[in-house]
């Protein structure tokens, strides 16, 4: 389509959308479906040019045509004979755990693999909240000792999770 087809269609829009849409909306009483239906008439304009040459009331004419007849498809569709609107959801949607219930089983596996020290510094400092500090005066150990514990004990989390094949 070339620029001036652009811009007479855009001229078409601009002219007739507004009243095009009114009667959509008039016909089938839903705004979506309105907006839609005139989309749909105005890209059956744009492929098909000859259509876009014509004088305005010619065209304004063939719009509501195509529109009353994508109106009356509509209406004959499976869609609309077989589908209805309802205020209220049959069922709500309830909120699945088990996700959750999953990756809480798959780590608990995994730090099962671990030896308990690692273990326990893991817990303590990713789940109890314990500082480096806290958890080293808890276990009787250097400060030091704690970090290279983290340090160590999550490589070897890693490694057991990706063994389950949890991650890469």
């Amino acid at each position: 389509m070339s620029d001036d087809q652009a811009a007479l269609l855009r001229a078409i829009h601009d002219a007739h959308g507004p009243a095009l849409l009114r009667y959509a909306l008039r016909l089938t009483h839903d705004p979506e479906l309105a907006q839609d239906l005139v989309q749909e008439a105005l890209l059956r304009a744009w492929k098909k040019p000859s259509v876009l040459e014509q004088d305005d009331e010619a065209v304004r004419s063939w719009l509501y045509t195509v529109t009353r007849n994508l109106v009356i498809d509509d209406r004959r569709s499976a869609r609309h004979n077989r589908e209805f609107s309802t205020d209220e959801l049959p069922e709500r949607p309830v909120h699945d755990e088990t996700d959750a219930v999953l990756d809480r089983w798959l780590l608990s596996d995994a730090l099962l693999a671990l030896s308990p020290e690692h273990r326990s510094t893991i817990v303590n400092s990713y789940y109890l909240g314990h500082t480096a500090v806290e958890i080293a005066a808890q276990e009787s150990v250097p400060v030091g000792t704690v970090r290279s514990r983290a340090h160590y004990a999550l490589r070897a989390l890693r490694l057991a999770l990706q063994e389950r094949g949890v991650t890469r």
